[in-house]
């Protein structure tokens, strides 16, 4: 799995006009889902993500984790994440998982999110959405749970 992670000061997911779900501070995620992703790639980025510190402490340093301020989360499945640019200009999704494997991972993912105690909001999967997000800082991280970074 891969995930943009960007810290926002909020974010939401409009679809047909209207919005579908909504945070305010916390964490807007993109998520790309391969073909070969297992619980184990759920647990290690749930841990990572809701452990990350990357929010400021009353210093001013980013030295806060999620559950420290208590940020949402609004999660987005974004297979694009998982391009390959490597032949010519057409990207190539082949390591993309199919929509009937990337489905149960991704609430997989969603309902490992929800046991932290936060409050988790999600896109619709497959939809064609517009994300609008302020991102704070910015922060934006990539985390990938094949090469755990």
């Amino acid at each position: 799995m891969r995930v943009i992670l960007q810290r926002v000061s909020k974010a939401k997911v409009v679809i047909d006009h209207t919005i579908y779900s909504q945070i305010k501070h916390g964490f807007l995620i993109l998520i790309g889902i391969t073909h070969d992703d297992t619980d184990l790639d759920v647990e290690w980025l749930v841990q990572k993500i809701v452990s990350l510190r990357v929010f400021s402490d009353s210093d001013g340093k980013m030295n806060l984790s999620l559950q420290d301020v208590q940020g949402e989360l609004l999660v987005v499945s974004q297979f694009t994440l998982l391009a390959s640019t490597k032949k010519g200009n057409r990207p190539s999704f082949l390591g993309t998982a199919k929509p009937e494997i990337a489905l149960p991972i991704y609430e997989m993912f969603l309902e490992s999110l929800k046991t932290s105690g936060l409050n988790v909001c999600k896109g619709k999967f497959g939809a064609d959405m517009k994300v609008e997000l302020e991102n704070e800082g910015p922060v934006t991280i990539i985390l990938d749970s094949k090469n755990k970074e």
